[in-house]
């Protein structure tokens, strides 16, 4: 005689529907699922409304992107036939599930010994021999070109002094500072880092040499920076302590060097590039930025000379990667916190950016990791 088949149970299929569904939505800040995170506490469903306890780990109304955070946990449950309605309970973590939350972020405090990265991340340091050749507009404008080409991608400022990435976006909000790791802030889909978070814009920074080095250090290992494909530092001009720090606690990084087609700012840019080749740095290539300025003619006037660029990536025996144009939308969208790439992504700068960006994915990875530098 056959069995006669179990009745299933109505209840808990439509709990693990809603649970399904929820572990769908994700942070708008970590980009991990809400589930995982513990950002919610437990979902009621009755009569088709779904009441949802979502827990943040700092007061609700510090949390960045809290309204997003909502809005996809609610898009989740609505996607279901059985929620016709979402409503929503917000209020701050328990000290214990604060600290699941870290836990679940996978940061751990890091030995500075070794990097904070895994062999995957490639960091892309962008150098200059000096200040004035527009390395941060290049910076920033590359990291997110590299996002929109698909990758997950994290941004640092490493020019403590002359902090400026955080002054390129408009709609940035504040890191999340959690027990000793800070969470940093998303915008346009990239995680930044900057002392321009945690310093006024008009605030200088005082430090001597071992206070920069350890600024830098807790930027790398106090920073959940969750492990990006790419993470782009904008590196201060010249060739001081940063560099040396740099060399010492990212040892996997590539160097690119940004110049202008001045002959004497060259000469200033091969500087930066020999003393990366001196801390055993492989240096990948060069960026020409301001390389000439298109008239309304049409034409290409090279206001800053011609054939810098090509000359020290000839000197230095790598592929000159780009050449940037002088267009006043790019100083614009940089005093504007709309960057080029995001506000005019198919402008001649726009398109040149990109053109960069796939350039430096192609080129993949420089070669394996070597053990930390020792700087005594």
């Amino acid at each position: 005689m056959q069995e006669e088949p179990q009745n299933s149970n109505p209840t808990q299929e439509a709990e693990l529907v809603i649970r399904n569904s929820v572990e769908q939505a994700t942070d708008p800040l970590t980009l991990k699922s809400v589930v995982s995170l513990g950002l919610v506490r437990s979902v009621e469903l009755h009569l088709g409304i779904a009441t949802v306890e979502i827990s943040t780990p700092v007061s609700p109304d510090l949390y960045p992107d809290l309204g997003n955070l909502i809005q996809n946990i609610e898009s989740a449950l609505m996607g279901t036939s059985l929620v016709r309605e979402v409503k929503t309970r917000v209020d701050a973590m328990l000290p214990g599930e604060q600290a699941d939350y870290l836990k679940a972020l996978g940061h751990l405090d890091k030995d500075d010994k070794k990097s904070p990265f895994p062999p995957s991340t490639r960091v892309i340091a962008i150098s200059s021999g000096k200040g004035g050749v527009g390395k941060s507009s290049v910076s920033v404008n590359l990291a997110l070109a590299i996002h929109k080409l698909g990758h997950t991608v994290g941004i640092l400022d490493a020019d403590i002094y002359g902090f400026s990435v955080s002054s390129m976006f408009s709609d940035i909000s504040d890191a999340l500072v959690l027990a000793n790791t800070v969470v940093p802030p998303r915008v346009h889909g990239i995680s930044l880092i900057s002392a321009g978070l945690f310093a006024g814009s008009d605030q200088p920074v005082i430090w001597r040499g071992p206070m920069l080095h350890s600024a830098l250090s807790q930027f790398l290992n106090n920073v959940a920076w969750l492990d990006p494909e790419y993470l782009v530092v904008d590196m201060p001009p010249g060739t001081g302590d940063i560099a040396l720090s740099i060399a010492e606690m990212l040892p996997e990084a590539e160097f690119y060097v940004v110049t202008t087609p001045q002959i004497a700012a060259e000469q200033v840019a091969q500087r930066s590039a020999l003393a990366a080749r001196q801390l055993k740095m492989p240096v990948r290539g060069v960026i020409e930025n301001m390389s000439y300025f298109r008239g309304d003619d049409g034409k290409k006037y090279e206001l800053f000379g011609k054939g810098g660029g090509e000359i020290l990536a000839d000197s230095l025996k790598v592929k000159l990667l780009g050449q940037i144009p002088l267009i006043p939308m790019i100083r614009e969208g940089g005093d504007k916190g709309e960057p080029v790439v995001v506000s005019h992504p198919e402008s001649e700068a726009g398109r040149a950016f990109f053109d960069l960006a796939e350039q430096i994915v192609a080129l993949g990875p420089a070669r394996r990791r070597r053990e930390a530098l020792k700087i005594s």
